[in-house]
């Protein structure tokens, strides 16, 4: 008899160490899981869904040219003043006093010489005097012909100049020629680029960006993006600072940004980086980025 009642206590010690153990194991989860499995949403570039310009474009290269040039063959001895080299000068303005005459400028203009030897003329008492307009600067393009269906008169046009880098002069296309050349399988253009400053000189080397198919979209940053297969998404943003993986159409890229055709609406939000930080359906803590 006590052999069987030592069997029974030891039974319900041996069960109650049990329960104790697991209700030990039970608490020490829900207190390590109020503790530390409750995280902050995580922090996430956010951009707005806005209007901005896409394009294409297609780029060449061009020799500058005034848009008005003059020249003037002059005799040293015939000078009564001395000429202001690199001159600006209105029309009418004098740009040379000789003894029989004046001569005036027809256009305004920038004065100069032209780069001949007095010997290569015959005479070192000979003077080649220049006037040149670049307030608007010419470039006769050659493109090939398979953009005669897109190149028409009125594109714009960015063009550089390796003497200043960082800078981009506007401009548009002024001309195009009506027929393909047969030899090269190009068509001629003209651009007429806008040079306020004159820097740009006559005879330099510039490097010419042709926009085409110029339109305005909704654009979202291409960080944005999700490939799965043939089909693209975003996490867009929703109430409550919840995302929503949702599929979008895209189009044109430009400078960064990719124009959105179809599933979402301007004023939208779609996380713009730290997609590796968020899923479906989670919280974030958006961060706006601004331009």
């Amino acid at each position: 008899m006590k052999r069987s009642k030592k069997i029974t206590i030891f039974v319900i010690a041996f069960f109650l160490i049990i329960a104790l153990i697991i209700g030990g194991r039970y608490g020490m989860g829900l207190y390590f899981q109020s503790k530390f499995g409750k995280r902050n949403p995580p922090g996430v570039i956010v951009k707005v869904v806005e209007m901005k310009n896409f394009n294409n474009s297609l780029e060449s290269y061009c020799t500058s040219l005034p848009s008005k040039t003059a020249s003037f063959k002059l005799k040293k001895n015939e000078l009564l003043t001395p000429i202001e080299i690199n001159k600006e000068v209105k029309k009418g303005d004098v740009i040379a006093s000789l003894q029989s005459k004046k001569i005036t400028a027809p256009f305004n203009g920038v004065i100069g010489t032209r780069g001949i030897s007095g010997s290569s003329l015959g005479s070192t008492n000979t003077i080649m005097l220049t006037l040149d307009d670049t307030k608007r600067i010419l470039c006769d393009l050659s493109i090939p012909e398979k953009f005669s269906s897109v190149l028409k008169k009125g594109l714009r046009v960015k063009a550089k100049f390796s003497a200043y880098k960082d800078k981009t002069y506007e401009g548009k296309i002024e001309s195009v020629a009506s027929r393909v050349d047969a030899q090269t399988r190009s068509i001629l253009a003209r651009a007429q680029i806008i040079n306020e400053n004159l820097e740009i000189l006559p005879g330099s080397l510039l490097e010419l960006e042709i926009l085409y198919l110029e339109k305005n979209n909704l654009g979202i940053p291409d960080t944005a993006l999700l490939m799965e297969g043939n089909k693209t998404f975003v996490y867009k943003v929703i109430e409550n600072n919840m995302i929503k993986k949702t599929e979008v159409k895209t189009g044109a890229r430009d400078k960064g940004n990719l124009e959105v055709i179809s599933g979402l609406s301007q004023g939208d939000k779609v996380v713009a980086e730290g997609l590796g930080k968020v899923r479906p359906n989670m919280k974030i803590k958006p961060i706006i980025k601004t331009e």
